[in-house]
């Protein structure tokens, strides 16, 4: 396995000692800006490769943060560690009653950051509006086809309709760009990635088709059955002329293909199995019971809540989630042999 492989840095000698101050770093000279918060682990969807039909046993109310201590560590994350963008996820964000609150309360923070959610989009028809208001720039929607048998097939929902209703109240208002994430089924997934590329461009939404990792309740993953990039971008290459789009990639995940020649029109890959992307990640992650994890697949957590809870102050707060961030690995380490899957699912760690 060669270290570009596992998507290591290319700064391989750690940095000396952790900052007190100053941006969120880890030992490879990642910066941390990027902060995905879980509001919830509750799904109104059972989608198969994330949750068994039944449901998972939910966290209890008490172990969720509340509205205030979310907002402090938000407060704490912007405007002392350096997060320039805070997406909210779930399980299902809009299930959570007070989100716009916490919208509001998040763009309230000088500097403000940007503000997404990523959602199913089963509230998001009712819920556009007043989340524009409240302060949200823009969403990001799941939605694995528009085939409506496959959709109920894989969600265990008949939903679409309200799906795509969604999507055209986020438009509607103003929560540009829209983003449509895609997971695709190993059977049908290749036709679905054409069909999902077509609506999108038809609608003026943006495609990010993401590789199934191995984050299920189930543990059911296995490598070699998921599609992966070059499946996908093969299928596309069949109906459209897809070429590399020129702006610098950054951290965004997705790597960016231009459609038939259009600037405006563009379709994201984010293979975060088969080419992995951990060199350039920003990203640091919060969980809905106040658990700050270093990367996706993390292993282990540092109980922000515990803090919160027995009178630490944000001086202690802050230094707890450096240390967290400082200690993250090179690479996910999901093409590693003795590769481990994190105990909590996606829907419990959040997107």
């Amino acid at each position: 396995m060669t270290v570009i492989g596992l998507g290591f840095p290319t700064v391989q000698r750690p940095l000396a000692g952790m900052p007190t101050a100053g941006p969120l770093v880890d030992t490879f000279g990642r910066v941390a800006t990027d902060l995905r918060v879980s509001l919830t682990d509750r799904c109104n969807l059972r989608c198969t490769y994330c949750m068994p039909a039944e449901g998972l046993d939910w966290l209890p109310g008490d172990e969720l943060l509340s509205s205030e201590e979310l907002a402090r560590l938000l407060r704490i994350a912007v405007t002392k560690l350096g997060v320039t963008s805070v997406r909210f996820t779930g399980g299902e964000p809009l299930v959570v009653r007070h989100l716009d609150e916490v919208v509001a309360a998040t763009a309230a923070l000088r500097p403000r950051p940007e503000i997404a959610v990523t959602t199913n989009g089963l509230g998001l028809g009712r819920r556009a509006e007043q989340l524009k208001r409240a302060g949200l720039d823009r969403v990001n929607v799941s939605l694995d086809t528009v085939d409506r048998a496959r959709f109920a097939a894989i969600t265990r929902r008949d939903r679409l309709d309200d799906v795509l209703t969604g999507l055209a109240a986020a438009k509607a208002a103003g929560l540009t760009p829209v983003k449509v994430n895609a997971v695709l089924d190993p059977v049908a997934g290749r036709d679905d990635a054409v069909a999902l590329l077509r609506f999108c461009l038809e609608n003026g939404y943006q495609l990010r088709i993401i590789e199934q990792m191995p984050l299920d309740a189930e543990h059911r993953w296995r490598r070699g059955e998921a599609l992966e990039a070059d499946d996908v971008l093969t299928a596309l290459r069949r109906e459209f002329t897809l070429t590399p789009d020129p702006t610098p990639r950054g951290s965004a995940p997705a790597q960016l293909w231009r459609v038939d020649g259009r600037h405006d029109a563009t379709v994201g890959i984010i293979a975060s199995v088969s080419k992995a992307f951990c060199a350039a990640c920003d990203r640091t992650r919060l969980t809905a019971d106040g658990q700050v994890r270093n990367c996706l697949f993390a292993t282990t957590e540092t109980d922000l809540r515990r803090l919160l809870r027995s009178g630490a102050d944000d001086d202690a707060l802050e230094q707890a989630w450096r240390t967290a961030m400082w200690a993250k690995a090179a690479g996910h380490g999901i093409n590693d042999p003795d590769f481990v899957q994190p105990d909590r699912p996606m829907s419990a760690i959040g997107g």
